[in-house]
């Protein structure tokens, strides 16, 4: 066994120290920025997305009250060339109408199973906040304590060997 030890590289650990220092800073905003994302995200579902959808289908059916009502007024007056447009008019803004009923029923499934969804994937940022808030201060801490080890170390005397017991040195 060795009785001195070689430190070759003090630096070292204040270089990592350093670079993790700058990890733990960069890590705390993407993990802020991404909790931020997800409560954006369930605010337009759950607000934005179901109010315009619901606009729209009241936009859309009041176009598709206006296209009936051209389509009686064609029908009444007798003009064949008329209707067909005006029934055309009608199945497109019916399609219209169908379509953003569909979409707001996506988005009240969205809103519905949102929280179920993202949970396990919030709680590993839950997890991932831990590490940073708790566990790396914890090792930065260590890996000042481990630098000024090895400095005191460094700077001292270096250990003589200390000599053999007189019973081990006798050849007898």
């Amino acid at each position: 066994m060795a009785a001195q030890v070689r430190v070759t590289s003090i630096e070292a650990l204040e270089t990592f120290r350093a670079h993790l220092i700058v990890f733990i800073t960069q890590a705390h905003i993407s993990v802020d920025e991404v909790s931020d994302e997800v409560r954006r995200t369930r605010a337009w579902i759950q607000n934005d997305q179901r109010t315009h959808w619901e606009g729209e289908i009241r936009r859309r059916r009041k176009l598709l009250d206006q296209a009936q009502q051209e389509l009686l007024s064609a029908k009444l007056s007798g003009l064949r060339d008329r209707t067909a447009t005006q029934e055309l008019a009608v199945m497109r803004t019916k399609r219209a109408v169908a379509e953003a009923e569909d979409k707001l029923r996506i988005v009240k499934v969205w809103n519905r199973d949102y929280d179920h969804r993202s949970e396990p994937l919030v709680k590993g940022l839950d997890s991932l906040r831990h590490l940073l808030d708790v566990d790396l201060p914890k090792a930065l801490a260590y890996l000042v304590q481990a630098q000024k080890t090895l400095e005191s170390y460094a700077a001292g005397p270096a250990p003589t060997a200390a000599p053999l017991p007189a019973e081990m040195t006798n050849d007898e």
